[in-house]
């Protein structure tokens, strides 16, 4: 099968779709609500606002990296 045969298959295969619309619908809002609204709310950009420089920035995720392990106990 060619690429362009291959194309025309799931471009057919989308257009005759009933309930796969919909499910690829709430598939993508699902996708915007993790990426866009939680990254909003819950991943805060730490480096940004607690770092002035990107040297300061780099110094402090390789201190992170390379240090020794913090025990969790």
């Amino acid at each position: 099968m060619s690429i362009a045969g291959l194309y025309r298959f799931y471009r057919d295969g989308f257009r005759s779709m009933t309930v796969g619309r919909t499910l690829w619908k709430i598939i993508l809002i699902k996708l915007f609500v993790m990426f866009a609204i939680l990254k909003l709310f819950f991943f805060q950009d730490y480096l940004g606002s607690n770092f002035s420089t990107e040297e300061e920035r780099a110094d402090h995720v390789l201190e992170r990296i390379t240090g020794p392990a913090e025990n969790t106990h």
